[in-house]
C-alpha cells in the first residue's frame, strides 16, 4: 500500500476560491492551469487519496481548507497539444477549524524548514512534509466537515486513537 502523501495547492480566491470548491458538484473540481514545470511536477506525483491544504494566496495568504486527490494527474491537452498540460480532480474534505495564515507558518520557520512553500514560495504546487502538515493542523485545530471532527490528520483515526494524538 501507497502511503498517503501531503501537498498545498495555491489559488487566487478571485480566480478560485474555497467556496467556489464548496460548490462544486460534488465537491469535485479539476486542479488544473499550472504552467511552472516544478508544480506540474508535484501535479504529476500526486495519487488518489492524498490530501492538500487548500492555500489562498494573494492577499490572503492562508490554508483554508482541506481536499482529496480524487483522479491522479490526466492530459487535457488536445491533439497536438503539449503534454504538461493536464489536471488532478480534487474532492472537498473539509474547512480548517481557523485558517492558518503564512505569517504564522513563517514564525514557527524551525519547525518549517523542509517546507518547500518557505524556500519556493512563487510555486502553486508544493509537497507538504507529515511533520508539516501536522503542525500546520494543529495550528488550525484540525479540520471540520469531514464527518470525523476528531480526525485532524487525516489518517482515520479520531481523537485519543493514536499515540500522537493532535486533538
Amino acid at each position: 500500500m501507497v502511503k498517503r502523501r501531503f501537498w498545498l495547492l495555491k489559488t487566487e480566491p478571485a480566480e478560485w476560491s474555497w467556496d467556489d470548491q464548496r460548490r462544486c458538484d460534488g465537491g469535485v473540481s479539476h486542479w488544473d492551469g499550472v504552467r511552472n514545470r516544478q508544480a506540474q511536477k508535484y501535479l504529476k506525483s500526486m495519487q488518489i487519496g492524498d490530501l492538500c491544504f487548500f492555500y489562498h494566496s494573494g492577499r490572503e495568504r492562508r490554508v483554508v481548507g482541506v481536499v482529496e486527490v480524487a483522479k491522479k494527474w490526466y492530459s487535457t491537452a488536445g491533439v497536438g497539444g503539449d503534454d504538461w498540460e493536464g489536471a488532478v480532480d480534487v474532492r472537498t474534505v473539509a474547512e480548517m477549524r481557523r485558517e492558518v495564515h503564512l505569517r504564522e507558518i513563517m514564525s514557527e520557520a524551525s519547525e518549517m524548514k523542509d517546507f518547500v512553500l518557505l524556500r519556493q514560495p512563487r510555486l502553486s504546487v508544493v509537497p507538504v512534509p507529515e511533520k508539516v502538515w501536522n503542525r500546520i493542523c494543529e495550528m488550525g485545530g484540525g479540520f471540520d466537515g469531514s464527518g470525523e471532527d476528531d480526525d485532524v490528520d487525516g489518517d482515520g483515526a479520531g481523537e485519543g486513537e493514536k499515540e500522537n494524538d493532535l486533538g
